[in-house]
């Protein structure tokens, strides 16, 4: 919890596909103020190789960004500052490699965020940015690589969804040519539509009241149309027309003389207006409003909500997520409450156990698919769902305890020098034993130790030849464990 006085300052890191941004504001009275605010255009978006890795300039260009950032940031506490990665960042198979120095270049952790968590950040600092009403909104961010929709009412977020369509992809993939075309954008909004048609019925125009544009494309878009003398905060859907035939008539990016069109724009004002028309028309969307919140002031405003509430929104989405895949809740919140007990017993990290509480009551969601690799196909669904709420690393180590949950430990692709995963694996696996019969087991009487890398169980007297079948299923544990270097034990007190 952070404790706000009249002089704390928060900072928000965004790594976007096209530029990373900085952002510090001072709380005042409930709202944030802002003190200071840099941007750099990065490109990363535009620089995966055809492995989708990072190329070495991507690399050397953000890390190099983020130097100046961590200089501006010196001094600001761990719980001031929060960085949030996107979509590029999400494709990257080697994202891992460029976290780990871009953190410590930083100063500060890094978090890859899913789509629908960043549609859900954009929502929040539209909101704040918007004069109070009981109106029905849609929110569209089209960003480089990806485009979030949002439909929303006060501060809460509805509905999300995040496409893999974006201003710099759709730039490279339909205008790789360099020319601005009527053919080029007649074969990017029609692949563009064909994309957004998935989701027009949740997205219809029955659906909402006002359409709004948050930052990347719609801003640069606006810019231009302002400054040939349309109205500064609302896009109308002919402008789109009149933008389209401006550019076909320049023929190539280069020769754009548009004012307020900004040099790190020019290159991709194509995939975006492709993208930003294909969302007019498959939504039915006249006019959008230009708004003046983004992802950014989001997560300023995430960091004053009450922890609890973050909890409670990842509790909901969790539970949502049960529900879509029928899973048995009974039996579900009694492995969750025994591994919680085991897990309280080793004495280890709080910090952890949440994700051990989610892990547990999603254990079953790959039942429905099959209940022999219902583990597999459960952690194949965490990792390709995004959750409201969550990182993606913590869905990942979610997704872990979902696949170890049953089944041979060697073959979990696990870092098991890492004692806080141990832990949460053993309580986690343990309470599955425990609650094979679908039954609240008795476990009061049960004690659990830890010694650097020993557990001890301990039953009371005649409990073993109470329960042969746990018996049976311990013993095949506590042999699964020691092939990995680490012992399970178990003792008559």
């Amino acid at each position: 919890m952070l404790t706000i006085t009249h002089d704390t300052q928060l900072a928000a890191v965004d790594l976007g596909s096209n530029s990373f941004r900085l952002e510090i504001g001072r709380v005042v009275d409930g709202q944030i103020l802002r003190v200071d605010y840099l941007k750099e255009a990065v490109r990363q978006g535009g620089d995966l190789d055809e492995d989708r890795n990072l190329k070495p300039e991507a690399f050397e260009r953000g890390l190099k960004c983020l130097a100046r950032f961590g200089e501006r940031l010196k001094g600001f506490p761990a719980e001031q500052v929060r960085a949030v990665a996107t979509q590029t960042l999400r494709e990257a198979v080697n994202s891992d490699d460029f976290i780990r120095q871009a953190q410590k270049i930083l100063g500060y952790p890094i978090e890859i965020i899913s789509g629908v968590e960043e549609a859900r950040l954009i929502y929040q600092g539209v909101s704040r940015m918007l004069s109070q009403s009981d109106e029905k909104r849609l929110v569209i961010d089209i960003g480089g690589r990806s485009t979030e929709f949002i439909l929303g009412q006060h501060f809460k977020a509805n509905t999300t969804e995040s496409l893999r369509l974006g201003s710099v992809g759709w730039s490279q993939k339909y205008f790789a040519d360099g020319q601005l075309s009527e053919r080029n954008f007649e074969r990017a909004e029609i692949a563009a539509e064909s994309i957004i048609d998935m989701i027009g019925n949740r997205y219809a125009s029955n659906q909402w009241e006002v359409a709004y544009g948050a930052s990347g494309t719609v801003g640069a878009v606006a810019d231009v149309l302002a400054g040939a003398g349309f109205p500064a905060d609302k896009i109308e859907r002919e402008q789109l027309d009149w933008l389209k035939q401006t550019l076909i008539k320049a023929k190539t990016p280069e020769r754009l003389t548009m004012e307020g069109l900004k040099e790190d724009r020019r290159a991709v004002i194509g995939g975006g207006l492709a993208v930003l028309t294909a969302v007019f028309d498959t939504l039915g969307i006249q006019t959008m409003h230009v708004a003046y919140g983004a992802l950014r002031h989001g997560v300023l405003y995430d960091m004053l909500s009450p922890e609890h509430a973050t909890e409670d929104l990842r509790s909901a989405s969790i539970a949502r997520l049960c529900k879509q895949f029928s899973v048995d809740m009974e039996h579900a919140q009694n492995v969750s409450k025994v591994a919680l007990y085991f897990y309280d017993a080793m004495q280890a990290s709080d910090t952890h156990k949440p994700l051990l509480q989610w892990a547990a009551l999603c254990h079953e969601i790959g039942w429905l698919i099959s209940h022999t690799d219902c583990n597999k196909h459960g952690a194949y669904i965490l990792e390709n769902t995004e959750l409201m709420g969550f990182a993606q690393s913590e869905l990942h180590t979610i997704s872990l305890l979902v696949m170890g949950h049953q089944g041979k430990l060697r073959k979990l692709a696990a870092d098991f020098d890492n004692q806080n995963l141990v832990c949460q694996l053993m309580a986690l696996r343990l309470a599955v034993i425990f609650c094979h019969s679908r039954r609240m087991p008795a476990i009061k009487h049960l004690q659990l130790a830890r010694h650097k890398q020993q557990f001890t169980l301990t039953f009371p007297a005649q409990w073993e030849t109470q329960h042969p079948q746990t018996r049976y299923l311990l013993e095949e544990e506590c042999q699964l464990w020691q092939k990995l270097g680490w012992q399970l034990e178990t003792r008559q007190a």
